[in-house]
């Protein structure tokens, strides 16, 4: 299974050329870890591909959680999608400034609230920076009020129940974390305090950085292949990814649906959750 669908990607030159175009909606998702001191809202406001709306999983997220970014629910989500202009019948890019990062993760989202026409920009904002192509300042003009209609794909998403299941072997599903080996291994804290160090017992470890080349595109199909195939992952049967806070677990999703992969889900609380100091059994070194 090595043949990609390109489904979920666009190249730079595809949206320069549809950068007009009526029916497609452009959206700066950039999102930086808790340690790292950046703004991502102020970097939009200083240079964003010319239209793009800033999309804060920070902010469209359920706040009555502990953790972080957790979905909405499908009214919320159809609620800022329409203030933010967006809805049915609209081609929705999603670019960050990492390459892939949290683009993916809003990827997802989007495809968890039934509105699969979708693509990640492959290479993101740098890519399109390095090509010299245009970039403006400020906030858009606010766009018009668009119905969205939410209909939950959940075999997309899967919650602490679902995983317990797995790991208890009553789920044929394999697991795998998308965090740093040193994270993964517990030999290295967390980003988020007061977390235990290691991972879910069971799961297979695929660094999310190994699927991206330099530039921050996502690798052609046979060295993708390769990887998942290294990690110990079969192609052929589902797989349920997760990482900190479901993030970088979209980025091992979304490559996964590249290589035609139809049954892969998040694992939306993820480590945030698992790893709270009263969650679930944990593991520790390789796996």
């Amino acid at each position: 299974m090595v043949s990609a669908t390109n489904d979920w990607l666009v190249e730079t030159d595809w949206l320069a050329a549809h950068l007009s175009a009526p029916d497609v909606v452009v959206l700066d998702a950039t999102w930086f870890l808790p340690n790292v001191a950046r703004d991502a809202r102020a970097e939009y406001l200083e240079a964003h591909i010319p239209g793009a709306i800033h999309f804060d999983i920070d902010d469209v997220s359920d706040h009555a959680s502990d953790l972080p970014h957790m979905l909405p629910t499908p009214v919320k989500f159809a609620s800022r999608m329409k203030q933010m202009g967006i809805g049915d019948g609209q081609r929705v890019i999603v670019y960050d400034r990492l390459g892939i990062f949290a683009a993916a993760r809003v990827w997802w989202m989007f495809r968890v609230f039934g509105h699969d026409d979708v693509a990640v920009l492959n290479g993101g904002f740098g890519k399109w920076v390095a090509e010299g192509r245009p970039v403006e300042q400020g906030a858009p003009p606010p766009r018009a009020p668009r119905h969205f209609t939410a209909r939950v794909n959940a075999d997309l998403v899967r919650d602490l129940g679902d995983v317990t299941a797995l790991v208890a072997g009553k789920d044929g599903a394999q697991l795998l974390d998308a965090r740093p080996a040193a994270r993964f291994e517990g030999r290295e804290p967390e980003p988020r305090p007061g977390l235990r160090q290691g991972h879910i017992p069971g799961a297979r470890n695929l660094p999310f950085a190994q699927v991206l080349n330099p530039d921050g595109t996502l690798k052609p199909a046979a060295e993708l292949a390769a990887l998942f195939e290294a990690a110990g992952i079969d192609l052929a049967r589902p797989v349920v990814t997760s990482c900190g806070s479901g993030v970088s677990a979209s980025i091992l999703a979304l490559a996964l649906t590249r290589l035609g992969q139809p049954n892969v889900a998040v694992y939306d609380g993820s480590w945030a959750e698992w790893g709270k100091p009263d969650g679930p059994a944990i593991a520790t070194g390789k796996s």
